[in-house]
């Protein structure tokens, strides 16, 4: 269960840059009845169309999104003339690893 909360509040937060949609409150008030099926909202449908967010990113679903930021690794660095010294440099995340972690509040 606790898997399923954590997926659903990373989904919400990360909506901007997945495919879901961000704003469902707003398409569930366009629906003329509640029985009707569920039309995206607008951003929704533009981000869809041109798999770019506003802030121009590549648009990732939640598996994509989670492999790219897989990607991140910490590298130890020595020097050939001294071994003993070493140390470890992260690497710098790409601007939509930057910006899926601007959304969920931490620092890569």
């Amino acid at each position: 269960m606790l898997a399923y909360y954590v997926e659903a509040h990373m989904r919400s937060c990360l909506a901007p840059i997945l495919f879901d949609d961000p704003d469902p409150e707003g398409a569930d008030a366009e629906r003329a009845s509640v029985v009707a099926p569920t039309e995206p909202s607008e951003a929704a449908t533009r981000k869809t169309a041109a798999r770019r967010t506003d802030d121009d990113l590549p648009v990732h679903s939640f598996q994509s999104l989670l492999a790219d930021l897989g990607t991140l690794c910490l590298n130890t660095v020595s020097m050939p003339s001294n071994p003993a010294y070493s140390f470890d440099q992260p690497t710098q995340p790409t601007p939509p690893q930057a910006r899926a972690f601007e959304l969920l509040g931490i620092s890569p």
